[in-house]
């Protein structure tokens, strides 16, 4: 997937949907780390703020959690809620 910088979506939701779909596939497994914002920002060509926006659509997603200094771990599937 990449990023249609002019749609109607904006960035930090088409970057937590190409994870959200990393996720589901099981390429992020559970109980590993989602990549850090340097190197979403890398990948994506997107501002911090904008990287950090996506995984927290995750976390509030029930994806992932979030680790203060850590950063961001996918959930294991019996932890998250039922869509």
């Amino acid at each position: 997937m990449s990023i249609d910088r002019d749609g109607p979506t904006p960035v930090y939701l088409q970057v937590a949907a190409i994870l959200r779909a990393r996720i589901e596939s099981g390429e992020l497994a559970a109980s590993r780390p989602v990549p850090s914002e340097s190197t979403l920002m890398g990948e994506h060509g997107i501002a911090r703020e904008t990287a950090r926006k996506a995984v927290r659509v995750l976390r509030d997603e029930g994806l992932v959690q979030i680790v203060q200094g850590r950063g961001a771990y996918v959930l294991p599937a019996d932890q998250r809620p039922k869509a």
